[in-house]
């Protein structure tokens, strides 16, 4: 029987271009040369005989026969990863070392993790301590979560940074809380809750809103988002907050979103890793679940 499927270097090197939107980094994931992943997907494409990706000078797009080869392929190919690591290592753990910001760990991250044990169960996790100061040259760590302080905060050189979730931001509080706003300017009639870091994410937020918040104070900060988020469990007022940390209480009722008023910092949280790092089966592993979870759909309690 003639084969038909592509080859598992070209489904690699095409799905390593999908999920990271540029053939150098898929080259930096897959530890090879930029111009070895362009071969395999040119083959691929030449095998198909469409296009998978649409070239601009920004990065590349998939295209329709690209996102339905992604959708068909992508589980297949991690299984045989997993398959491979388990079989190649039968007595063998594999570790990683992971720091991640607090609050997204708490909040986002922890609730989902009994997913990746479930798939991966020879991958071993080790927390290591999270420093608001993190320069990367520590060696006990294989992966960061970390965030993006700035608009003009620069990754350190040694340092591959990939988005992962948190640019967006919406106005939360208890639906009791909720009952009494039916426009952005009830907002005002609020206790309004921020992040001591950043409390200009209200006024992102209201200028997405149409709303004026000049001479209107905020009213209690917080240096974790963790902590505002509990504020506005506990009906203190509304905080407006990054849309992934409260993802599970809109889904729960607890929290919803009155206006549904969305609007970008431009900053969020990245998985960053050392460029010169060798190859590590479980930061790979890992890190493709991350997108996996940071691109599942939002089931939230919005007010249309």
């Amino acid at each position: 029987m003639r084969i038909q499927s592509p080859s598992l270097v070209e489904l690699h090197s095409f799905l390593a271009v999908a999920r990271t939107g540029s053939f150098r980094r898929a080259a930096q994931e897959l530890c090879v040369t930029q111009a070895a992943v362009s071969r395999a997907v040119a083959r691929l494409e030449a095998d198909m005989g469409q296009e998978v990706f649409t070239r601009t000078p920004g990065g590349v797009a998939l295209t329709a026969l690209g996102a339905e080869l992604q959708r068909m392929t992508a589980r297949h190919v991690r299984g045989l990863e997993a398959a491979g690591l388990r079989l190649r290592r039968p007595s063998e753990r594999l570790r990683l070392r992971l720091s991640v910001v607090t609050s997204l760990g708490n909040l986002w991250l922890m609730p989902r993790l009994e997913d990746f044990r479930r798939q991966h169960p020879g991958v071993a996790i080790e927390f290591r301590q999270y420093r608001h100061d993190e320069d990367f040259t520590r060696d006990d760590v294989d992966l960061w979560i970390d965030v993006k302080r700035s608009l003009r905060q620069q990754w350190p050189r040694q340092i591959a940074a990939r988005y992962l979730v948190g640019r967006e931001i919406l106005e939360v509080c208890t639906p009791a809380v909720a009952s009494g706003i039916a426009n952005a300017q009830d907002i005002l009639r609020q206790p309004l809750l921020y992040h001591s870091a950043h409390p200009g994410n209200w006024e992102i937020w209201a200028g997405q809103a149409g709303l004026d918040l000049a001479g209107h104070p905020l009213d209690c900060g917080f240096d974790l988002v963790i902590n505002m988020v509990d504020a506005a469990r506990a009906g203190m007022g509304v905080a407006v907050v990054q849309e992934c940390m409260v993802r599970d209480d809109l889904r729960a009722g607890r929290l919803v979103a009155p206006l549904g008023v969305r609007a970008s910092t431009g900053r969020g949280y990245y998985v960053c890793r050392r460029r010169a790092q060798a190859a590590h089966p479980a930061s790979e592993l890992f890190s493709q679940w991350l997108q996996e979870q940071a691109l599942a759909p939002i089931s939230a309690a919005v007010r249309q």
